[in-house]
């Protein structure tokens, strides 16, 4: 990889709503991939090519052979020349990708042809289980079809067009190679639509085909969006609410429906029936995020995925009956785990919790003075069952109660036996047993940490919080019990505490379920921030991240038929423990801190994660087999 080339202090790469932004000051990142094969799943990359221009300017290059795992067929080595024994000693995908995604950042990625790079290069994210960013792709055979007549050039493949356009570099089915020819194929192309008014990303991405003259007259349906933060909702003829979505430019965010960005039917159908956009202006990304998801609720639109199952969390929860047993529900009870996107899941985990808690599994519902006894098995019986006498309602008790703890944080030992249950199949070589019981134990806690971590905000009546705007003032939100009450901004200069309190007063009233008196709870004595003022943005000794205020309570009941979250929605608090988490997040005040219990499953993440590591890990000997080919 070269060295970047020195550039102006005033460009800038383009973010993803940043689509005004000249062509000249654009950064576009060429890319070209030479493979095993034309199947994105079952061949492999062999080489990347990738070069970093903006304005005219080359600012980097990027180039590699990679390892594919196999052998080159003899007639893609007759194309490209890469036989297997130069990429024998070339690295893995899932080491070259990260580089290349890291080279690529923040700029629009342009390919010839680039349905075939982009499919390759997003098969290969999935199988490093990495995501694949946002970023604006140009395919340069669309735009050389929509600039160039037919008589002119009757074929878009790339060494036509180099010759055609005068290319500096001829392509040699070589990454590099190519993508410098892609380079200066795509120059020649902007410099043929210039003249036709088109200065701007958008206004290119206007221009290619793929947009529908209709599409592109209902631009004027983002003319008068702000450019500020908030939610936008198409309507159509009706007035009835088509689509709903979050922007931190509303103008700008709304503008790329109607440009060739926009590839998904769905959408572009969505955009034909819209005859209206509204808007809802928010302080910051996390009151977009909220009213987002309360407006999906209300409405329920077409066009949105979210909108089929506006209630499709799960929870684990216990029976209300003398001899409890797990139940998958819609709507959590005091004792319960999740929220869970599958049903499926949610009862596996609940097979595996029941196992080492000695819950029973039978289905038959006993009353108050019944007995259970169901016979002993070595394989798939009861895990409350035995061959001895039956249980009664109090000998069985124990059972729930250890539920219980384990979902509130106050027992770990279900965890722990797992862990004495995968060392004893290592200890007998039951090694394929031992890694079973580790994947599920690793999934047990992070639904633990997942649902102990939501309720540890939720149980808190008020926590206000700041995070730097980035421009030298502050973001506010105001949290009861899970869900937003309240959010607003304070601009640089501007003093920061008379705000915060208007805020605080014109929030929302947040009535939880359950009875939830401060009572109920032993609270370890915390050091409270103080909040006379607000230090500056940026690193202070005193900084605290909400996880960081973790105090350590051996027994904190919940409070009497109470959810895990109170009633909130369990999306809604996600988004607010997630914005909480963010780096320079500050606690301006709180009635009291964040917690999880000590025997809680946060203590269990470093495990996790090592298993996660052991999991992903492949023996020796098939590692030695895939790096042969």
């Amino acid at each position: 990889m070269s060295d970047p080339a020195p550039r102006k202090a005033t460009a800038q790469q383009l973010a993803f709503d940043d689509l005004d932004t000249p062509l000249y000051d654009t950064t576009f990142v060429v890319v070209d991939l030479e493979t095993t094969g034309t199947s994105p799943g079952a061949d492999g990359i062999t080489e990347i090519g990738a070069v970093k221009v903006r304005g005219g300017a080359v600012l980097g290059e990027f180039a590699t052979l990679v390892n594919p795992g196999r052998a080159i067929a003899p007639a893609v080595v007759h194309v490209t020349g890469i036989t297997t024994a130069m990429v024998y000693a070339a690295p893995r995908i899932e080491a070259v990708l990260p580089g290349f995604l890291e080279f690529a950042a923040g700029a629009v990625l342009v390919a010839h042809n680039a349905r075939f790079d982009m499919a390759f290069l997003r098969a290969a994210a999935a199988q490093c289980d990495t995501p694949w960013p946002t970023a604006q792709v140009l395919c340069t055979v669309k735009l050389a079809r929509r600039v160039l007549a037919r008589d002119e050039a009757p074929s878009v493949r790339l060494s036509s067009l180099a010759r055609l356009l005068g290319a500096a570099t001829q392509p040699t089915h070589r990454a590099l190679d190519d993508a410098r020819a892609t380079v200066d194929v795509l120059h020649a192309l902007i410099d043929r639509v210039g003249n036709q008014g088109v200065h701007s990303l958008t206004e290119l991405l206007d221009y290619l085909p793929d947009v529908t003259p209709r599409q592109r007259a209902k631009r004027s349906l983002a003319a008068e969006l702000p450019a500020a933060p908030g939610v936008y909702l198409f309507r159509g003829p009706s007035d009835e609410v088509l689509y709903i979505g979050t922007a931190v430019n509303l103008r700008r965010r709304v503008r790329t429906y109607f440009t060739g960005s926009e590839t998904r039917g769905r959408m572009k159908e969505m955009v034909s029936l819209a005859v209206r956009v509204d808007h809802v202006v928010c302080a910051h990304a996390l009151e977009a995020g909220v009213r987002e998801l309360r407006l999906l609720v209300a409405h329920t639109p077409p066009y949105n995925r979210r909108s089929k199952f506006p209630k499709r969390a799960w929870w684990l929860t216990l029976t209300d009956e003398p001899f409890p047993r797990f139940s998958v529900v819609r709507e959590p009870s005091r004792d319960a785990l999740g929220p869970f996107n599958s049903r499926n899941d949610a009862a596996d985990l609940g097979v595996i919790i029941a196992e080492f808690t000695g819950l029973r599994t039978c289905t038959t519902r006993l009353p108050r003075r019944g007995v259970h006894h169901c016979p002993s098995a070595i394989v798939g019986g009861c895990p409350a069952g035995s061959g001895r006498r039956p249980l009664e309602m109090a000998e069985y008790a124990p059972a729930p109660a250890l539920v219980r703890a384990l979902f509130a944080g106050r027992s770990d030992a279900p965890l722990r036996a797992m862990l004495d249950r995968i060392e004893s199949y290592s200890h007998g070589e039951y090694f394929e047993a031992a890694a079973r019981l580790r994947d599920r134990a690793v999934a047990v806690v992070r639904a633990l940490h997942r649902t102990q971590r939501l309720a540890a905000v939720a149980r808190i009546a008020e926590l206000i919080a700041a995070h730097p705007d980035g421009a030298g003032g502050w973001e506010f939100a105001v949290v009861r019990y899970g869900r937003l009450a309240g959010s607003g901004t304070a601009a640089r200069g501007m003093p920061p505490m008379p705000i915060v309190e208007q805020i605080v007063a014109a929030a929302e009233t947040v009535v939880p379920v359950g009875d939830v008196s401060q009572a109920d709870y032993e609270f370890a004595d915390l050091e409270r921030p103080s909040h006379s003022d607000m230090p500056p943005p940026g690193p202070h000794p005193t900084t605290a991240r909400v996880p960081a205020l973790v105090g350590v309570a051996e027994h904190t009941p919940s409070p009497a038929n109470a959810p895990p979250l109170r009633g909130a929605p369990s999306e809604e608090v996600a988004l607010v423990v997630r914005w909480l988490a963010r780096p320079g997040v500050r606690i301006v005040r709180t009635t009291e801190g964040y917690r999880e219990q000590m025997y809680g499953a946060a203590r269990w993440l470093g495990w996790a994660a090592l298993a996660d590591t052991a999991a992903r890990a492949q023996p020796t000997e098939q590692a030695y087999l895939d790096r042969l080919g």
